[in-house]
């Protein structure tokens, strides 16, 4: 179509100005070559590598919504879409570093079985075919983009889902998370409903959580009763500096609701952008515990960390069913799900039949939790080093696949559970990743020749560990202090990306503002 449009006496435009946002093939460039009518018509014809999409300021994905299916699934196995998906995902992760022209250490989980006699599976060798090739790609950059790192400037980690099934399934109480779930939300766009001009009724207005709003900034990766309480205290600094709002809150003789905020935007131009936006989130943090209280949502939550720590198991889950008559059908399979993937052993029998029976799920249903068992793969607790091995200490007495954090006390309830990634990314920036189970494409493997295991991170004294964004406060209505001290903290390295290759996620791990992102 571009030589059509600029070939002949009589082109369509006076000069072409052409971007590709992808690597265009050799032959295709050659093609343009050869037209020499088109040459002297082309103002710009550059490759820019932006075949990725960004969701916020440090997430991107890579936009595979079948990428499970596509390389997981049975009948992927032999399907010419397996390696084609692979290629795609590891052309767009790697224009994501031609892009911010970074160029990284690649580790990947290494494919392994529990005993040697079993053979590794395709599904086993995704992580490694993925790093493969997105090292293939990064090579060429050193030598094809100018002013491209010659030396590695940060780390790459690609892993799959089977490191950990349970972080998309179990409910997360950020504000962020908590919005995303509970909410008809399509994408970041929210439905926001304003007093109309009139004021006899209401008017729908689409708003985008996104980076330009600074209360959402604040506030995204805050547990949804610190995320509250500190709108609450946001809205009351607000009234007491305001005349107008201390007029309104004696007119109603309480508290400022959502609505009188609503009307002070047309009361006080001035302030309305700040107005807008306090009263936007105001209104979704009182749903978000509106829905909470509804649904039960507390009682759902203890019981499933309780199952990933260990503290429950089938006693709990069916005692809970059994009284729990008000529980939702989703909320019953996210449960049966993350019981699945802790258990995978009590559903080779009748027991986990009765279970779903006893929770009344379809058979649609018994399918997904049959499922998640799949991507546990071979038993996770046998001593030898596994395939989908995971590092976690498995207490006697416990039947978990988390254990605690000593000395990381909470400051709200349910905020116990952390994805498998957090942990994976601490040891990687100590350097204490198993050389076993995650190699570095960069590295030379400590079983050739001998040679000695050179640390995964090499820190610079310029490089300072950024702080955890999961900062805890003490303090809270429902959500109960732990008595923990204020500051929380956690050191993260400098990583700055993380590719999850069994769904579409890519969660980024900036240098000043460390944020993990995961897509339900």
């Amino acid at each position: 179509m571009f030589l059509s449009d600029m070939s002949g006496i009589s082109p369509l435009y006076k000069k072409a100005y052409v971007f590709f946002s992808s690597p265009i093939q050799k032959e295709l460039v050659a093609q343009i070559k050869k037209d020499s009518s088109v040459l002297p018509r082309i103002g710009a014809l550059s490759e820019m590598n932006l075949e990725y999409f960004a969701i916020d300021s440090q997430g991107f994905i890579t936009d595979h919504e079948k990428a499970l299916e596509e390389l997981f699934s049975e009948n992927a196995l032999d399907s010419h879409t397996h390696n084609a998906c692979l290629n795609t995902m590891a052309t767009r992760i790697s224009s994501v570093f031609a892009s911010m022209r970074e160029f990284p250490r690649v580790h990947y989980r290494v494919a392994k079985t529990i005993d040697v006699s079993v053979t590794t599976t395709l599904r086993d060798v995704v992580p490694t075919k993925l790093a493969a090739a997105v090292w293939n790609c990064l090579e060429k950059y050193k030598t094809s983009i100018p002013d491209y790192p010659q030396t590695e400037t940060c780390e790459l980690l690609i892993v799959d889902r089977s490191v950990d099934q349970i972080a998309p399934i179990i409910h997360e109480w950020t504000y962020d998370a908590m919005c995303h779930d509970l909410l008809s939300m399509d994408g970041n766009k929210y439905v926001h409903e304003v007093p109309s001009k009139n004021g006899s009724s209401s008017e729908k207005k689409d708003v985008l959580l996104e980076d330009h709003d600074p209360v959402w900034v604040e506030l995204r990766h805050a547990h949804i009763a610190d995320a509250s309480e500190r709108l609450h205290d946001k809205m009351s600094n607000f009234v007491s500096k305001n005349k107008a709002a201390q007029l309104q809150q004696a007119r109603t003789g309480g508290e400022v609701s959502n609505r009188d905020l609503q009307k002070m935007v047309q009361a006080l131009p001035q302030y309305s952008d700040q107005i807008d936006k306090l009263s936007l989130h105001v209104e979704i943090a009182g749903k978000l515990n509106s829905i909470i209280r509804e649904q039960g949502l507390r009682d759902v939550g203890q019981l499933e960390q309780d199952l990933v720590f260990g503290d429950a198991g089938s006693k709990e889950i069916i005692n809970f069913f059994r009284t729990q008559l008000g529980v939702s059908h989703e909320n019953k399979l996210r449960l049966m799900m993350i019981y699945a993937a802790i258990n995978p052993e009590k559903f080779e029998s009748d027991k986990g039949a009765k279970l779903m029976q006893l929770a009344g799920l379809s058979t649609d249903d018994m399918i997904a939790v049959n499922n998640m068992r799949c991507l546990c793969g071979p038993d996770t607790r046998k001593p030898s080093g596994g395939g989908f091995k995971l590092n976690f200490d498995v207490h006697k007495k416990k039947h978990g696949l988390r254990k605690e954090r000593t000395g990381e006390e909470s400051a709200w309830t349910l905020s116990r559970f952390y994805p498998i990634l957090e942990d994976l990314i601490e040891k990687l920036s100590k350097g204490e990743l198993p050389k076993d189970e995650y190699h570095c494409m960069n590295d030379p493997s400590p079983s050739f020749h001998g040679l000695p295991t050179s640390s995964s991170v090499r820190t610079s004294p310029g490089h300072q560990p950024a702080h955890s964004m999961r900062s805890r406060r003490t303090g809270g209505t429902w959500a109960k202090p732990r008595g923990s001290d204020d500051g929380y903290s956690r050191s993260v390295v400098d990583i700055m990306f993380i590719a999850c290759t069994m769904s579409t996620e890519i969660i980024i791990m900036g240098k000043d503002k460390p944020c993990i992102f995961f897509k339900k």
